[in-house]
C-alpha cells in the first residue's frame, strides 16, 4: 500500500527548524533533570513501598501529606489522573527506605495513619473496606451466634468470602458505600446485615494494592536497566557500521541518543516516574527508531549506486520521499495504538504508553531531520578539507564522480 506517489518534498531544506526544536527540548529536559536532582525513579529502582489508595471522593492529597508528615514519613503522594473508572479518586503514596525493617515499619505506619485519619466512626468496629475474608469471619462468628443465626464454620467462611469478593469486583473495586448493596448476596439475610452494621463500618477509602521493593533490589534493577540500554545501542552501532559505513552507524546512534534524551527529559518536565516498564518502552523505541533510520539509510545506499552524479542532499531527499509512505503507515498506526494505551490503559501502563507516544513522534522526525543531515555535514566537512589542501596549487585535477558518502569508493558501497 502506497499513500504517497512521486512526492518531492524538500525535507532537508526544512531541517533547521527541527534541529532547533530538538536543541530546545534537549536543553529544557536537561535543565529539568538538574533542577530536580535527576529523573523521578519509580519504586522498581529506588526501593521502598508504594501504596495505592482509592477514595470514595476526590482524594484530599494535601491532608494525606500533612498527616503522614506528622508521623515523620518522607512520602510522595501522587494523585492518579488517568485511566478508567477503576482508577478514579486514587492516590499513590510512596516512600523510600534504607533497610527492610524500616520498610515494614513505614508500610504499617501509613496504613494505621490512614485508618486513624479517615476511619471516623470506627469505635472498635472492623473496617469492611480494608479487611480480608478470614478477619471478617472471625469478627462475625460470635455476634452471629448471639443473633441466633445458625451457620456452620464452612458457611461462615463462604459468607465472608462472598462479601469480600463482591466488594473487590468492579465497579466497586474495593469500596462498598452502603450496606444495602450486600442485601442481594446469597446468605446475607436481614439478621446478617444487622450484625454487619453493628460489627463493621465502611471507611471512605480502600488500600487497593501495596508494592514493596527492597533498596538493594532497586539498585540492582537500575544498573541492569542502564546496561541493557547501552548494550542495545552498542550492538546496533556495530551492525550498522558493518552493514553500511561507520558514519551511518554514528548518525543512527546519535539520533537514538537524541530520542532517548528528549523522552527522558519530557518525563522529568511532566514529573512522571521512570520504572521498569518505562525502560522496556525506551528499549522498544531504540529498536523502533533504529529500524526507521535503517530503512532510510538503505534507500540512500541503493540510490548511491543508481544516481551517482546526483548531489548528496538531493539524493537523500529523494530517498526520504521514496520511503515516506512506509514511514507514515508504520509510525502512524503505531502512534494510534500508543495513544489508545495512554488514554485508556490506566495508571499501570501510563508511563509505558507516554514513553511510546513521545518516542514515536521524536524518533520519526529524527530519522529524517537529525540522522540524515549528519551525513551531509560529514560530506561537507570532508569536501572542505579537500578544498583546503588544494588551495594554492596551480592546477587541480578534474573532479571525480561523486557517488559515495564519506569518501568511500563505489566498490565499497555494499
Amino acid at each position: 500500500m502506497e499513500l504517497f506517489k512521486n512526492t518531492n518534498f524538500d525535507f532537508l531544506g526544512k531541517k533547521w527548524p527541527f534541529i532547533i526544536l530538538s536543541l530546545i527540548l534537549t536543553a529544557a529536559g536537561l535543565v529539568s533533570l538538574v533542577l530536580k536532582g535527576g529523573p523521578r525513579y519509580g519504586i522498581d529502582f529506588r526501593g521502598g513501598a508504594d501504596m495505592y489508595v482509592r477514595f470514595a471522593y476526590k482524594p484530599p492529597v494535601e491532608k494525606i501529606r500533612s498527616v503522614l508528615d506528622k508521623e515523620k514519613l518522607a512520602v510522595d503522594v501522587t494523585e492518579v489522573t488517568s485511566g478508567g473508572a477503576g482508577n478514579q479518586n486514587e492516590v499513590i503514596i510512596g516512600t523510600g527506605v534504607k533497610n527492610d525493617q524500616a520498610l515494614n515499619q513505614a508500610r504499617a505506619t501509613m496504613t494505621q495513619t490512614l485508618e486513624a485519619t479517615f476511619g471516623a466512626g470506627a469505635n472498635g468496629r472492623l473496617d469492611l473496606n480494608n479487611t480480608g475474608a478470614a478477619s471478617l469471619a472471625d469478627r462475625l462468628r460470635d455476634p452471629l451466634q448471639q443473633a441466633n443465626v445458625a451457620l456452620s464454620e464452612e458457611q461462615l467462611q463462604n459468607l465472608a468470602k462472598t462479601i469480600t469478593t463482591f466488594r473487590d469486583t468492579p465497579p466497586r473495586s474495593g469500596l462498598i458505600s452502603d450496606y444495602n448493596q450486600l442485601a442481594s448476596l446469597p446468605g446475607v439475610t436481614p439478621q446478617v446485615l444487622n450484625v454487619l452494621r453493628a460489627q463493621t463500618f465502611l471507611a471512605p477509602f480502600t488500600i487497593r494494592d501495596t508494592e514493596v521493593v527492597g533498596p538493594k533490589i532497586g539498585q540492582d534493577l537500575w544498573h541492569q536497566a542502564i546496561l541493557a540500554v547501552l548494550y542495545a545501542l552498542g550492538g546496533m552501532l556495530v551492525y550498522i557500521a558493518f552493514r553500511f559505513e561507520w558514519i551511518y552507524g554514528v548518525a543512527a546512534v546519535i539520533a537514538v541518543f537524541h530520542d532517548t534524551i528528549i523522552t527522558i527529559g519530557l518525563f522529568s518536565i511532566f514529573n512522571k516516574e521512570i520504572s521498569l516498564t518505562v525502560v522496556a518502552a525506551l528499549l522498544t523505541l531504540v529498536g523502533y527508531s533504529m529500524n526507521d533510520t535503517i530503512v532510510v539509510f538503505d534507500r540512500i545506499r541503493e540510490n548511491l549506486k543508481i544516481l551517482r552524479r546526483e548531489p548528496l542532499e538531493s539524493l537523500i531527499n529523494k530517498s526520504v520521499n521514496q520511503t515516506l509512505s512506509r514511514t507514515v503507515l508504520t509510525s502512524g498506526l503505531t502512534l494510534l495504538t500508543a495513544l489508545s494505551l495512554l488514554l485508556f490503559g490506566g495508571a499501570v501502563l501510563n508511563g509505558f504508553s507516554f514513553a511510546l507516544v513521545c518516542g514515536i513522534i521524536v524518533g520519526t522526525y529524527s530519522s529524517i531531520f537529525i540522522a540524515s543531515p549528519i551525513l551531509i555535514f560529514w560530506q561537507n566537512f570532508l569536501e572542505g578539507r579537500k578544498k583546503g589542501r588544494s588551495t594554492g596549487t596551480a592546477a587541480a585535477p578534474a573532479p571525480a564522480r561523486r557517488d559515495t558518502v564519506a569518501g568511500r569508493s563505489p566498490a565499497k558501497v555494499k
